[in-house]
């Protein structure tokens, strides 16, 4: 597969798996603005960031950028993709324009976040469902999962390196909301209900994004689906890209995930984030045709 063509099939997945992680922190923002805790405060600037964040065309990472990326990245590779693929995302490209020249949007945000939800699930079950298991799918699938390594990574480390002051710093992180909210912005609250029956807790919090691979977002869940698709990619084993893929699934696979890990939750999940950088990095040196934060 030529390169440039493998780059618009990883980077119209990671476009899309991008817009709904920005749903999905905006809605749990919004969210925090109505709660009774320390949290709440978190909240206020909202109204500021929702147009930058969902409609600004400037705006790179706004989901109106994304989608509108991804839809380009589509057109690109349409003899790539079969039909269903194409039609979804050209289909969600087009409501998206409608719904934002429409002002309500603004007064109910919620019905635009659970629509871009929708739509990436969507996305990925045509893509399963339709799609020959091929070179082109496995690209697609890995630029799904390296995304939202990144966003699960960069959630859980903004609410452990939180350096506001010292009096709401303590309360938020005793906080049955806000925890609450961390797992709510990765449809896990029921999860960790089934999994640990107990009072949420920063340490357990951490543990089910970090470690636990039946969670579907977890780091380690997605780093075991990095790693499958980039075999399926090389057709080999023991690759440098598939060796530092490899060694990151090690680390979370085999971490302690305990009290006293978390004092240096931030201190690794900073590490763990360099390194996913580098290895998209590595991966677009090997299969694609040039890396940028944002293509």
């Amino acid at each position: 597969m030529l390169s440039r063509t493998a780059d618009s099939l990883f980077w119209m997945s990671r476009y899309i798996e991008r817009a709904e992680n920005t749903a999905r922190m905006l809605d749990v923002q919004r969210q925090a603005g109505l709660l009774p805790s320390a949290f709440a405060s978190q909240g206020a600037g909202f109204d500021q960031a929702l147009y930058e964040l969902v409609a600004d065309t400037l705006n790179p990472s706004s989901i109106a950028s994304c989608l509108g990326a991804a839809r380009e990245n589509s057109r690109i590779v349409r003899g790539n993709v079969n039909t269903d693929v194409w039609e979804t995302v050209n289909a969600t490209y087009l409501e998206l324009q409608a719904h934002l020249a429409s002002e309500l949007w603004r007064r109910d945000p919620v019905a635009i976040f659970e629509w871009v939800k929708l739509r990436s699930h969507l996305f990925r079950g045509v893509m399963i469902g339709t799609m020959l298991k091929d070179e082109a799918f496995h690209f697609m699938r890995l630029g799904t999962f390296l995304e939202r390594t990144d966003n699960t990574a960069r959630i859980l480390d903004a609410k452990f390196s939180f350096e506001g002051p010292q009096d709401i710093a303590e309360s938020m992180r005793t906080d049955y909301y806000y925890w609450a909210s961390v797992l709510r912005s990765v449809s896990a609250l029921e999860i960790y209900r089934k999994v640990y029956r107990d009072v949420i807790s920063p340490t357990r919090v951490a543990e089910l994004l970090i470690q636990r691979a039946e969670m579907p977002r977890s780091l380690l869940a997605c780093m075991n689906e990095v790693c499958v698709n980039l075999d399926e990619i090389t057709g080999v084993s023991g690759t440098e890209v598939q060796r530092l893929a490899g060694r990151l699934r090690a680390d979370l696979q085999f971490l302690r995930v305990d009290q006293s890990f978390e004092q240096e939750i931030h201190t690794f999940l900073t590490r763990f984030l360099d390194e996913v950088y580098d290895l998209g990095r590595r991966i677009s040196h090997e299969f694609l045709s040039g890396y940028t934060e944002a293509k």
